[in-house]
């Protein structure tokens, strides 16, 4: 596992956001989509599907590509292999992208570095939903009063 600034973390699950899920298909056995729908109905993300066939997914529309997303792009959440993830991390630079989320098991230490070079917040190597646990576990709570719900303990 790498580390992460945990008040990255903080932020970019606690303030309002358009999350960009690279990889998220309606394929309902991948991670991506369980995740994404958590993303955006625990945390209230709203998401945005980029996948190859640009299909709806959860009811959002989806994109072929980060350059066909509208702006602005908060985070982009890579659910691709490392091996395929420097070339997305170098279009959500592109892109304008404020933050890439690089998921559980996908680690690109270069890929990071430029992402971070051009003012990106970067995370690699874990999830937003074992992020949420763990925070949930340290007394934070979801508050439906609040947009987004994550809130710290009082």
């Amino acid at each position: 596992m790498s580390r992460n600034d945990p008040a990255v973390i903080d932020r970019l699950m606690t303030q309002p956001g358009r999350w960009a899920v690279v990889g998220l298909t309606g394929n309902t056995a991948r991670p991506a989509h369980s995740v994404a729908k958590r993303i955006r109905d625990d945390l209230g993300m709203t998401i945005v599907p980029v996948n190859p066939k640009g299909e709806v997914v959860h009811g959002e529309p989806g994109f072929r590509t980060l350059a066909e997303v509208p702006r602005p792009i908060d985070v982009v959440d890579c659910f691709v292999n490392s091996r395929r993830v420097g070339a997305v991390v170098d279009q959500a630079v592109a892109a304008g992208a404020r933050a890439v989320w690089l998921q559980l098991g996908v680690v690109d230490h270069a890929a990071a570095a430029r992402a971070a070079a051009a003012g990106l917040d970067v995370v690699m190597d874990t999830c937003p939903l074992i992020e949420l646990g763990a925070r949930l576990r340290q007394g934070w709570t979801l508050d439906p009063r609040r947009t987004p719900p994550l809130a710290p303990p009082v």
